[in-house]
């Protein structure tokens, strides 16, 4: 594993969320009532940036076409058969860390 610091949780306020480049690749942070998540920021639809969206709940909307995905998790709500590519994540005092190299591949196979 290799985590690289992103940001800290006075960037990422709860209900929030939070577009980062790391390694070359886009990364959206989410902090749903104080859990932080990591997912890569592409819609599992046409790619556009989910960081562009709206959060209402647990329920992440793409501005583009209204794909909707559970921030808590990474699955698809509609459609229900996609799921976001997450990172691990940890916390460090308040600092956010990530690791992009042991990415889970959720591509909806599951």
């Amino acid at each position: 594993m290799s985590f690289c610091r992103v940001a800290t949780l006075d960037e990422l306020w709860i209900g929030e969320k939070l577009s980062r480049v790391v390694d070359g690749r886009r990364v959206l942070l989410v902090n749903h009532e104080g859990a932080v998540c990591a997912y890569e920021d592409r819609c599992r639809h046409q790619g556009v940036l989910l960081s562009e969206g709206r959060i209402v709940d647990h329920v992440l909307t793409c501005a583009a076409h209204g794909w909707e995905y559970d921030v808590r998790t990474g699955r698809g709500i509609n459609p229900d058969n996609v799921r976001l590519r997450r990172y691990d994540v940890k916390i460090a005092g308040t600092d956010i860390w990530i690791d992009t190299t042991a990415e889970e591949t959720n591509d909806g196979s599951s």
